[in-house]
């Protein structure tokens, strides 16, 4: 929350240095920046789009950080336990300042503040809107906190943070066993990730090119090590707007269902909507969801066939042919 930021600096004896850059690390596009000098600021944030809602507002953004020294940080802590921590880590080494650490209890601020005290010397923390804010010095190298930049998990690499980390997700899984044998010559993966369907989609030689369009930079930079076939070609964008370059025959997706820790199928609707938006008179969509999601209205609406071809308990295939037109 962006008033805790502002507390820290107010009360909470978080000094802004008069010079060099001031980098802050994954605010979500709801975070208010204003207390910080803006033509200083530069926003790391690989989620495309926090990432352009950021630049909308004429804040300096990059997806990786590699400029000079900091003089000060913020970390807002994020869900995932081990991308928190890595941020941390990486915020207290790079900055020659203090470090802010802003976060919600019930994404973990609590722990982190504890870790912290056993290494390193955290001022009082300001408890405000169910989080905390605090701050350490910069300049130590906190090995401790640090993960695996990139992990190999059943013969893929993975990063902290992205979305199935530890393994090949279930849902992507039942989908990839449930694909025919040829799906076309031009293919796009809607919400990529670190690139197992596509993958799965790339042991098809009828395939010409394939689309691996996917938000978080850190996953797309994944995906490009899982895949480097000549057909892939890669899109760090948001799937529900992105311009694609061709007419596609096929689009194959998993698509997100939640924004934060709350379900919201809008997303995935508007991942349907998309789908329908990119692909050619004649063509198909294949995807997977979690059961109880109502996507089969939205299915209806946009394509002129539509069934469910294989599922389980937890998940549904589903399979959506010609995309109807509508007048806009």
């Amino acid at each position: 929350m962006s008033v805790r930021l502002s507390l820290a600096i107010e009360t909470g004896g978080f000094t802004v240095p008069d010079q060099g850059p001031i980098v802050v690390f994954h605010p979500r596009s709801g975070n208010d920046l204003s207390a910080l000098p803006q033509d200083r600021v530069v926003v790391v944030q690989p989620f495309r789009p926090d990432f352009e809602a950021f630049e909308a507002q004429g804040y300096t953004c990059v997806a990786r950080y590699e400029g000079e020294a900091p003089t000060a940080s913020v970390v807002f802590v994020t869900r995932a336990k081990a991308l928190a921590r890595d941020l941390v880590a990486q915020a207290v080494a790079m900055t020659k300042g203090p470090v802010l650490i802003d976060g919600a209890k019930t994404d973990g601020i609590d722990s982190i503040l504890k870790e912290m005290k056993r290494y390193s010397t955290p001022s009082s923390p300001i408890s405000k809107a169910h989080g905390k804010v605090f701050h350490v010095p910069g300049g130590a190298e906190l090995v401790q906190l640090r993960p695996a930049a990139q992990a190999e998990i059943e013969g893929f690499i993975t990063a902290p943070g992205v979305f199935s980390a530890d393994g090949v997700d279930p849902a992507s899984a039942l989908l990839a066993a449930a694909l025919p044998a040829k799906l076309g010559r031009r293919i796009a993966d809607l919400g990529a990730g670190w690139g197992y369907l596509s993958a799965e989609i790339l042991k098809r030689s009828d395939v010409r090119s394939l689309h691996l369009v996917e938000a978080d930079y850190v996953a797309l930079e994944c995906a490009k090590r899982n895949n480097s076939d000549e057909r892939a070609q890669f899109h760090w964008a948001d799937a529900r707007t992105w311009s694609t370059p061709e007419i596609c025959d096929c689009v194959v997706m998993n698509p997100p269902f939640h924004s934060g820790r709350a379900a919201e199928p809008a997303l995935g609707q508007a991942f349907i909507e998309q789908a329908a938006r990119v692909l050619a008179s004649s063509g198909d969509l294949w995807m997977v969801a979690n059961r109880h999601l109502p996507y089969e209205t939205t299915l209806e609406q946009n394509f002129l066939t539509v069934e469910e071809v294989a599922g389980e308990s937890r998940f549904k295939v589903l399979h959506a042919a010609r995309p109807r037109r509508h007048k806009r």
